[in-house]
């Protein structure tokens, strides 16, 4: 009933579009034509033929269709971006790389800014991305900012580029209505290559001692079919747009409901946007105010089901006929004191339908932002910018005490919350001439900006059915950035561009009780040279746009990762004392008591500062009927944060500290060409590419060259890591030993390569082999419009990226006989015969470049079928068509390149309507 209540409560909303009596096609033509010329650079905007640095502008004509999340809305669409889906799960959405990685273990993702307010980096209980709160439906543009010319002007939270998102407005006019509703079915790509029930009678039978064999179930059940399902999803939105006596609006409201492939999987999102844009003083000052608002449900499932449903014995039954444990099959120990075998895989159902983990979280999301025209100097702004980002979670944990998750405890309510308070408030003056006695043109920039981030985490409560509860301690932390910025650019005789800016940030987390470590300078500087303008270029018809760049430029980076959870790591440099945690409470008598202990910190702490180089040509041909861009960079990454071991005598043996060094150089570029463009047809082919080499060229310092940081943690023995940084090496390499094979091709059990010829296998012989930076990412899109009819798709590659089956990895002929219980293993387990994992082999390091297909759409305009003015199309779409790959897991793109019980992104397929009046 919960379902049908919350679209009852909306109903109202979408059902005054067919009130409304106006078109707005016509009305946005002119308007995407502006937005299409212009580029936002932060803090200002610049024709986008005269851009010095590496920008790239994506506009809502160019979104990816059927987007649950932004990131969705450009996956594929422009050079040196790379998004990647966090799982399947509704909800989940993106993470997204710039040029690769700046970082090994400080954050890697762009600062996101939208509609001018700056968003932080820390995750939200309850919520799988913060991004994925924004509706995708009011995203009108994304200007990327790709290089260290155009992103110094944010400093230190530049260094993996930035992303200037911007929300739709409204228009003076009349007022317009456009109504949109899609109905979608999602099914999951495929299943994990495991061996069947009668296969795996015969493993069990080859390689299992007698007692075990006994084991074997009569059943033939296939537990990845049993948690799997047909989703049905729905997307719908209204937005009320015009204007009132000059006061421009548009308001608009959504419902996204997604059910996840894996049952009991759900995600709920309501939003509310309003944005307002009136001018007063005969257009001297200009307001803009951006409220939005969103609500979301979201049921999650337990991240072990998949892990469950693979490994699962499958000749055993969903049901085992009594009523212990819910009814379900579970393996059985009577030593137990639970009397389940601990050491046993779950019963995938009794997992879902004994967790009931769900979470509500509400978000607002607001400025308002004052351009101020001086009358008496109308060449001068002043501009003002006030902005409020809110966010609160509320989350329950239930395990039922019926059903193995919560039968130990007798049962558990486990409840959590969280707030975020980020404030803003930016101020700059911007100086705007045509100087027409020297051909100059001057655009100057001045401005402060303060940003406060506070967080409030209340200790969670478990509550059990033992008796026995725990609360966690409350947490409670604050963040400050204080900054002065300027830019200057001079654009002489529309040929000749030179861009200035720099940054001085004053960063909080850096204090140390001095202001030694608190401020830092980001400058840049790029050149631009229109080639087209010149006498010897400009008479070659052909040529349209010809355009040389240059640019350098330095920033920062500050990110940490969170201490515990999505509690940021605020302090590292402060000496401190903190409360201990539980299970680190000191006894008096029966009593225990948390007691205040000092923090390990690093007064030393910096941040990470990235200085890029960039070469960049802007082309276009036969009145840009043909355009595109070419750019090579290196960035130069010092000081990277680390958390590394230090010398004895400490608060710990390891801390955070700055001790290495990377690189990264590249080449990426784009290419659009409109091969038919008449009356009736036009057809746009779009294809970008982008390749970077990223190198750790120092760690420690006085270390030798074996040394390196594992990481990468993968499921089997115990604290097993698959993946190192080290110097010469690309971060996250894979750190293997060399498979040995037979004559004929067969891996030989527990044989690996002397790689150093001394006689001795040991960690010495281990190397470093591929990792998980692809040779290449591409992206291909096109679109056909004839007369009332219109089709589009788009696709990715990704090309030379490496992923560890750590599936395949956990299976062995043990599966067959350890611990009193059978566990299925991954197919290539009876062809490999290893008797026991062997989890360090590169024979498990996979090649995972693929081609994934990953939109295709059809519409059909009927135009005024309504009343005059209204107007009526119809699509179907099919997201994550086809996947090309030789990995033999399920979905060969898995951010970190390690694939153990991933949420495969399901296939897709919708129906679509959109109404406009």
């Amino acid at each position: 009933m919960k379902n049908f209540t919350t679209v009852l409560k909306i109903a109202p909303a979408f059902l005054l579009a067919s009130t409304v009596i106006h078109a707005q096609k016509k009305d946005s033509l002119p308007q995407e034509k502006k937005i299409d010329e212009v580029v936002l650079i932060g803090y200002g905007k610049q024709k986008k033929s005269d851009l010095t640095g590496s920008i790239t502008s994506v506009t809502a004509k160019d979104f990816n269709g059927g987007a649950t999340s932004a990131g969705q809305l450009i996956q594929g669409k422009t050079p040196g971006v790379q998004i990647t889906n966090n799982s399947g799960a509704p909800g989940s959405g993106t993470k997204i790389r710039i040029r690769g990685t700046s970082s090994l273990s400080g954050e890697n993702s762009p600062l996101i800014v939208i509609d001018g307010v700056p968003q932080d980096f820390v995750g939200m209980n309850g919520v799988s991305d913060p991004l994925s709160l924004i509706n995708p439906n009011d995203i009108e543009t994304f200007d990327i900012l790709k290089d260290a010319s155009a992103t110094a002007i944010y400093g230190n939270r530049a260094s993996n580029g930035v992303i200037l998102i911007t929300t739709k407005k409204g228009t003076a006019g009349k007022f317009k209505v456009n109504f949109s509703t899609v109905t979608s079915v999602s099914t999951k790509m495929g299943k994990v290559d495991v061996l069947n029930a009668q296969e795996f009678r015969d493993f069990v039978n080859t390689y299992a001692p007698a007692g075990y064999k006994t084991k074997l179930g009569n059943s033939n059940t296939d537990w990845q079919d049993q948690i799997y399902q047909a989703a049905w999803g729905t997307d719908n939105n209204v937005t009320l747009s015009g204007g009132i006596k000059g006061l421009p609006y548009r308001l608009s409201l959504g419902y996204n409901e997604q059910n996840g492939i894996v049952k009991s999987n759900s995600f709920r999102r309501t939003s509310v946007g309003l944005n307002l844009n009136p001018k007063f003083f005969d257009n001297h000052l200009s307001v803009n105010v951006n409220a939005k608002g969103t609500f979301t449900d979201n049921r999650f499932v337990d991240g072990g089901v998949i892990k469950a449903a693979t490994y699962f014995d499958p000749t055993q039954p969903v049901y085992s006929g009594n009523s212990n444990y819910g009814g379900y099959y579970e393996w059985l120990d009577s030593g137990s004191a639970t009397g389940y075998n601990v050491n046993a895989n779950s019963n995938p159902l009794g997992m879902i339908n004994g967790v009931r983990d769900v979470s509500s979280v509400l978000r607002g999301l607001g400025n308002i932002q004052l351009d101020y025209k001086f009358h008496f100097l109308p060449d001068l702004h002043f501009n003002v910018n006030a902005g409020y980002d809110y966010t609160k979670s509320d989350g329950h944990k239930f395990k039922d005490a019926r059903l193995r998750p919560g039968f130990e405890d007798k049962g558990s309510s486990n409840f959590y919350s969280m707030e975020k308070k980020n404030k803003l408030l930016e101020t700059y003056f911007n100086y705007v001439k045509n100087i027409s006695a020297i051909n100059t043109g001057v655009d100057i920039t001045a401005g402060y900006s303060y940003q406060d981030f506070n967080i409030y985490l209340p200790g969670a409560i478990t509550y059990r059915g033992t008796g026995i509860n725990s609360q966690d301690l409350d947490f409670k932390t604050q963040n400050t950035l204080i900054s002065f910025y300027g830019r200057a650019i001079f654009t002489i005789a529309n040929k000749y561009i030179i861009s200035g800016s720099v940054r001085k940030d004053g960063s909080s987390r850096f204090f140390n009780g001095t202001r030694d470590n608190v401020w830092g300078v980001f400058p840049g500087v790029s050149l631009a040279w229109k080639l087209n303008e010149e006498n010897f270029i400009k008479n070659i018809s052909s040529i349209s746009t010809l355009k040389l760049r240059a640019g350098w430029g330095k920033t920062g980076q500050q990110e940490l990762p969170a201490l515990n959870g999505n509690k940021p790591n605020n302090y590292p440099a402060f000496a401190a004392y903190n409360p201990s945690y539980q299970g680190a409470g000191y006894q008096f008598g029966n009593e225990f008591y948390f007691m205040f202990r000092p923090a390990n910190y690093n007064p030393n702490l910096t941040w990470e500062t990235t200085t890029t180089k960039n070469l960049g040509l802007d082309f276009g041909f036969n009145k840009n009927r043909i355009t595109g861009s070419i750019d090579v960079f290196r960035k130069d990454t010092k000081d990277l944060l680390v958390y590394a071991d230090e010398p004895a005598g400490g608060l710990s043996n390891a801390s955070w500290q700055n001790v290495g060094d990377m690189k990264n150089e590249g080449i990426e570029g784009s290419i659009t060409v409109i091969p038919v463009k008449n009356q009736n047809t036009t057809w746009e082919v779009s294809f970008n590419a982008t390749h970077y080499k990223p190198v750790v060229t120092k760690l420690k310092d006085r270390a030798d060259e074996s040394f390196n940081m594992e990481v990468g943690g993968i499921e089997g023995g115990s604290g097993n890591r698959i993946q190192a940084h080290a110097v010469g090496y690309a971060p996250n390499s894979f750190w293997v030993y060399q498979q040995v094979y037979d004559n004929n091709g067969k891996p030989v059990d527990g044989a690996f390569v002397d790689r150093n010829a001394d006689g001795v296998i040991n960690t010495k012989d281990m190397y470093y082999y591929k990792s998980t930076t692809p040779d290449a990412i591409l992206g291909f899109s096109t679109k056909v419009s004839h007369k009332n009819w219109d089709f589009a798709l788009s696709a990715r590659a990704v090309l030379g990226n490496y992923v560890y089956n750590n599936a395949a990895s956990n299976s062995s002929l043990q599966s067959a006989s350890t611990n009193e219980y059978l566990q299925n293993v991954f197919s290539t387990a009876p062809q490999y015969k290893f008797a026991v994992p062997q989890y360090k082999s590169d024979i498990y390091v996979e090649n995972a470049s693929f081609l994934r297909l990953d939109n295709i759409n059809v519409g059909y305009n009927f135009g005024e079928i309504f009343t005059k003015g209204s107007n009526l199309k119809v699509y179907a779409m099919a997201q994550n068509v086809f996947v090309i790959t030789k990995y033999s897991g399920v979905d060969p793109e898995v951010f970190g390149g390690i694939d153990n019980g991933y949420y495969q992104m399901p296939k897709i397929y919708s129906l679509g309507f959109n109404f406009q009046f």
